[in-house]
C-alpha cells in the first residue's frame, strides 16, 4: 500500500492545508506501517509555467519533430502521472487561493491530463482509489456568509479528482484560516 501526496501551499510552515495533511497522513501511516509515500510540493517546487503548452504542443507535430521543450514536458507529465498511476491512495493539500484554483495545481492538473493515461474520456487507472482533498480558507465561504458562492476552486477540485479521475474521494474543509492574521478578518 502506497500513498502520495500533494501539497500546494506557499505558506511553507503556516500553511493550514499542509497541517491537515500532515494529519491525514500520520493516520494513514497509522494503518500502514512502512508503507511507501511519494510527496510533492508544488508550493516549494513549482511545475514551469511553460510546460502544459509544450506538452500539448506535441499533438500537433510527429514525434520526430517534437523540440526538446516539448520532449521534455512529455516526459514530465509522464513522471507525474507515474507517481499518481503507483500509489494506493492519495492526499490532496489544496488552499483556496484568490477565490480560486491555484496556479501551481491548476499547471500540475493541466499537465497530468496531457498523458494519455489520464485524458479526459480514455483509461481510467485511478478509479475507486482512495482520496482526501484537504482545503483550506482564509475567510468564511459557507451557506448564509457573505462570501458564499466566492470559493471557485472547490467545485473544479471535485470534478477533477472525483469525476474526472473517479477516486474515491473526501473532501475536508477547514474556513477561517487567517481569523487573527489577516486584518480585514476580525
Amino acid at each position: 500500500m502506497s500513498l502520495f501526496r500533494l501539497d500546494i501551499s506557499i505558506l511553507g510552515a503556516r500553511s493550514s492545508t499542509s497541517a491537515l495533511a500532515d494529519l491525514a497522513e500520520q493516520e494513514w501511516r497509522a494503518a500502514a506501517p512502512g508503507a511507501p509515500v511519494v510527496r510533492r510540493h508544488l508550493g516549494e517546487a513549482p511545475l514551469p509555467a511553460t510546460a502544459w503548452a509544450a506538452a500539448v504542443g506535441t499533438r500537433f507535430v510527429p514525434p520526430e519533430r517534437h523540440t526538446p521543450e516539448q520532449r521534455e514536458a512529455v516526459a514530465l507529465a509522464a513522471a507525474l502521472t507515474d507517481e499518481l498511476v503507483a500509489a494506493d491512495a492519495m492526499i490532496f493539500a489544496a488552499p483556496l487561493y484568490n477565490f480560486g484554483v491555484s496556479q501551481h495545481l491548476k499547471t500540475w492538473v493541466d499537465l497530468v491530463l496531457t498523458d494519455p493515461r489520464m485524458a479526459p474520456g480514455g483509461q481510467k487507472p485511478l478509479a475507486g482509489r482512495p482520496a482526501v482533498l484537504l482545503t483550506a480558507r482564509g475567510g468564511a465561504y459557507g451557506p448564509g456568509t457573505p462570501r458564499d458562492g466566492w470559493d471557485h476552486a472547490l467545485g473544479w477540485m471535485r470534478r477533477i479528482f472525483g469525476d474526472v479521475w473517479e477516486l474515491d474521494l473526501t473532501v475536508v474543509e477547514r474556513e477561517l484560516t487567517l481569523v487573527g492574521v489577516d486584518p480585514a478578518l476580525p
